[in-house]
């Protein structure tokens, strides 16, 4: 009797940490999308400069390193909007490219399409709370081959290849919202800093290639 009373009392604990950790990143993950679209459209009103590749890589592994490594702490809450700042910035210049040669309904759609993808992905786990674990291993797998073929495109810069890849990162990044909320409401991540991180670069991908996609579908060219 006293076991199932413990236990009993354990998984309500667990239960309300869950939607503790639930709450807590939704609220930072609306915060860092909205801090992310201010310094994506400060971004675009500077005319800033794309990053090189290697800046790029530099600044989002460094602060996301910053923001794994202060995760427990009040510091992660400031790292977590350095990271999401630095990306907003990144996207000023690619969003300015689009605008500027008439894509500008291409932006909207795929903006609007990212949020779609999202709500929907996160509305079907958190309705029928299954357990989505069994997508790691297919995971890993897309990750593998999106790496290869990145690293593949650098040398050969096919168009088909980079468009190829855009569609594997839309399934890549809607897998990783499903994982990363079943995550979340089954306590495999009780650090909601970690967590927001997460869902925030899968939507990122997200919307970066659901815009290439349109982009290269709504072009002239």
């Amino acid at each position: 009797m006293e076991n199932r009373v413990i236990s009993g009392a354990a998984g309500n604990e667990s239960l309300l940490s869950t939607h503790k950790v639930l709450r807590n990143t939704y609220l930072l993950l609306s915060m860092t999308l909205a801090f992310s679209a201010v310094i994506a459209f400060a971004a675009m009103s500077m005319n800033a400069p794309t990053l090189p590749w290697w800046g790029l890589l530099i600044g989002f592994y460094g602060l996301l390193f910053l923001t794994n490594a202060t995760a427990n702490s009040g510091a992660g809450i400031l790292s977590v909007f350095a990271l999401t700042g630095f990306l907003g910035y990144t996207l000023g210049p690619i969003l300015n490219r689009y605008i500027g040669t008439g894509l500008g309904d291409v932006v909207a759609l795929a903006l609007g399409s990212t949020a779609l993808v999202f709500f929907a992905c996160s509305a079907y786990v958190l309705t029928t709370k299954k357990d989505m674990s069994f997508l790691s291993g297919m995971m890993m797998a897309l990750f593998v081959v999106l790496l290869v073929g990145i690293i593949a495109n650098i040398f050969l810069a096919i168009p088909a290849l980079s468009l190829a890849m855009s569609a594997l990162f839309v399934v890549f990044s809607s897998g990783a919202i499903l994982l990363g909320t079943s995550n979340i409401i089954h306590g495999g991540e009780t650090n909601y800093i970690r967590a927001t991180v997460d869902l925030y670069v899968s939507i990122y991908n997200l919307f970066l290639s659901l815009l290439q996609i349109f982009g290269v579908l709504g072009s002239d060219d």
